[in-house]
């Protein structure tokens, strides 16, 4: 029997369709700021948190800003928005992080990561908002991998003693036992954190327990579990526990939340929390790596 030439084809259509599927699928790099902040948000195209545009920080990088200021719950939609932007569909996120940004992805990842998710096609308007790609929806987001330099999920003792506005919301969470009771630390949706901690601390350093960059703490930029925080040092420190790399306890026997690895510890006291407007502090040692891996 010959077959109309419609059906005749059909196969030629299927395999046309499906490359054009996966020609469409892109990887995308979201940075996400910490405190103060200062760019604009919805311009995922402004990294003047960071440093010059132009820098190598993974494909297809996108500047995720929020104000910098208040609380994390209120600040948790402006994540979701580029979340769904770029990690719904056929599309996929690296994500990286510094210091205040990594409290918020991780409770944003706690608390809404098991959600529906409406697809978007990646087209923000000037508010950072994207419109519907064909109406089908997803639970969660498509991320790869999150990297973290100065991660403040387990807060900061600078929080604690008042050294920033008081007033601020964002400084209420950071205090250390409000950050870690906040959300729950464990639930990462399965993706794993890559975190980078800094010890070139600096005169605020005598506020902090073990390493630090200045602001955050070898306890919270190493993802160490527990209520409050603790003391963690470099391999070559006496009288302190030793902040291990990769995923297992901490000297001591102290856990790190599930799916936390430590990527980098700064056995040479090099790199403090600061970016200095120029990829610099901590956040340079992560960017390199992700440049290399986000791809």
């Amino acid at each position: 029997m010959k077959l109309p030439r419609p059906l005749l084809r059909l196969p030629l259509m299927l395999c046309l369709l499906l490359v054009s599927g996966l020609v469409s699928a892109t990887n995308y790099t979201l940075w996400i700021h910490g405190r103060t902040g200062g760019a604009t948000i919805g311009n995922y195209a402004d990294f003047s948190y960071w440093g010059p545009a132009s820098i190598d920080a993974g494909v297809n990088k996108k500047a995720v800003n929020w104000d910098g200021r208040s609380s994390i719950a209120s600040q948790s939609g402006t994540i979701r928005n580029a979340l769904d932007c770029f990690c719904t569909g056929t599309n996929w996120c690296y994500i990286a992080t510094h210091s205040a940004g990594d409290l918020l992805i991780a409770y944003t990842l706690a608390n809404y990561g098991g959600s529906t998710r409406v697809k978007k096609n990646a087209q923000p308007n000037a508010s950072g908002v994207c419109g519907n790609a064909g109406g089908s929806s997803q639970t969660g987001w498509n991320i790869k991998w999150i990297a973290s330099a100065a991660g403040s999920g387990g807060g900061s003792e600078l929080a604690d003693i008042g050294a920033w506005t008081t007033s601020e919301p964002l400084v209420q969470d950071l205090r250390v036992r409000t950050a870690r009771a906040m959300y729950n630390h464990n639930e990462t949706r399965g993706i794993w954190f890559w975190m980078y901690a800094g010890a070139d601390g600096g005169p605020t350093s005598v506020f902090l327990p073990g390493q630090d960059d200045g602001v955050q703490a070898y306890h919270s930029a190493g993802g160490v579990a527990g209520s409050s925080g603790g003391s963690y040092c470099n391999p070559q420190d006496w009288f302190c526990n030793v902040l291990t790399l990769g995923s297992g306890p901490a000297e001591g026997g102290h856990a790190k939340w599930a799916n936390h690895w430590v990527a980098f510890r700064d056995d040479g006291e090099h790199y403090n929390h600061y970016t200095g407007g120029q990829w610099g502090g901590i956040v340079a040692v992560m960017r390199a790596a992700v440049a290399a891996n986000a791809r």
